[in-house]
């Protein structure tokens, strides 16, 4: 679920409203076919705020509604970022379907994680792949030059919008959308997600994945699996040159939006083993000699669901924080006390065997609910100590200079 940005103007436009109205309507709808309609008309709406980059208009409906109605803000979210993530083209009399999709790849080391320009042989070999394992017969498809951290991806749905339509042309014409030589500067975290991002184009109303190829008995999940696992093995070699020094996971090459939500999950077990791999190799210690203090963090709003947990790390006895990750909650993820079928495990219980498996027994959680505090200074996340008090991390001072980074 997309947090709304709290800086925008409380007054409404027309066509804000409008599309308050049909998110309303989408969420309140009694049939498919009552929803189909409204979502046709939502969908000229959206399309023409996106292509003239209206995109404050579209963040104040979704404020308005983040607030108001969220059964009404999902409805407009996922009609705004569906709109944005694909387009219709035309071209010698035919019609085109185009599809921003995103391969997400989970990257951690103790060094910098590389993105930027991709070599040509790369990318074609990459585009191959993509071609031959995801997509369905007569899919075109191309790979942007460049790989991407989530500081170098589009900011807005407008921007979405104009990559993907960009991307979709070059697809029909086979070539490339060219990207500056050098992205946006990204923090260096270690751990930390890398995008490969594609465009996928067939005639309007044919299949785009493997997994939608006509089948009697349908059975994605299995499909998605050996697609992913193909994947997964042909590629890595061409990754791995990508991103020299660093251990790698290539997650399931999807829709944009999709995909990006899935890869910021999975990056957070990778996180806490990223951090302790650090900290035991960097300190030179055992991860037994590691103690980890977790906190609840949320607003300080009425509303009880917690936004992250906060895990900060020290040594032995000593009562400072020397180190600190951060495992946001996403969506419907919750630490309340609703009940859970028995294969569901709550956040907490999974960062708390996740710290276990890498041998950090000494586990101290706070049942306070912390406020989120950054350092005035450097903007890093504050965490609570054993009393409880939120402090900045320190590294000790005989410690070799490095990526120190927060996830």
């Amino acid at each position: 679920m997309r947090r709304p940005s709290k800086s925008s103007s409380p007054k409404l436009s027309a066509d804000s409203q409008r599309l308050i109205g049909f998110g309303h309507a989408i969420a309140q709808s009694a049939s498919r076919l009552e929803e189909r309609a409204w979502e046709r008309n939502l969908d000229i709406l959206s399309q023409k705020l996106l292509k003239s980059s209206h995109q404050d208009t579209i963040d104040a409906a979704l404020d308005n509604l983040f607030k108001a109605d969220l059964d009404a803000y999902d409805s407009l979210v996922e009609a705004i970022e569906a709109t944005s993530e694909s387009c219709q083209l035309e071209q010698d009399g035919t019609q085109f379907d185009a599809l921003l999709i995103a391969a997400p790849i989970l990257a951690w080391t103790r060094f910098a994680i590389p993105s930027g320009p991709i070599a040509e042989d790369i990318r074609l070999t990459l585009a191959a792949q993509l071609g031959a394992h995801l997509l369905a017969d007569g899919a075109q498809l191309t790979v942007a030059p460049a790989l991407f951290s989530i500081d170098q991806l589009p900011h807005t749905h407008a921007e979405t919008f104009a990559l993907t339509r960009r991307m979709a042309q070059a697809a029909l014409k086979n070539s490339v959308v060219p990207f500056p030589a050098k992205g946006a500067e990204t923090v260096p975290f270690l751990a930390d997600t890398r995008y490969l991002l594609a465009t996928v184009v067939v005639p309007t109303g044919a299949p785009l994945f493997r997994w939608q190829m006509q089948h009697n008995q349908p059975n994605v999940i299995a499909d998605q699996q050996q697609v992913l696992a193909q994947w997964q093995a042909q590629a890595a070699p061409s990754i791995a040159r990508l991103l020299p020094g660093c251990g790698i996971e290539l997650l399931l090459p999807e829709a944009y939006y999709i995909a990006c939500r899935e890869a910021d999950k999975q990056i957070r077990p990778a996180a806490i083993r990223a951090a302790v791999h650090y900290l035991t190799h960097t300190l030179n210690l055992a991860a037994a000699e590691l103690r980890a203090i977790i906190g609840g963090f949320g607003d300080d709003s009425s509303d009880e669901q917690l936004s992250e947990y906060r895990i900060g790390f020290a040594i032995g006895t000593q009562p400072e924080i020397v180190y600190g990750i951060v495992w946001p909650l996403y969506g419907e993820e919750d630490d309340s006390d609703l009940p859970l079928l028995p294969e569901q495990k709550r956040p907490i219980e999974t960062v708390m065997a996740l710290l276990q498996e890498e041998g950090v027994t000494s586990i101290k959680r706070h049942n306070a609910r912390f406020p989120i505090e950054f350092c005035d200074d450097c903007g890093t996340p504050l965490f609570a100590d054993d009393e409880g008090e939120l402090v900045h991390p320190e590294m000790p001072e005989d410690t070799p200079q490095g990526s120190e980074h927060f996830h």
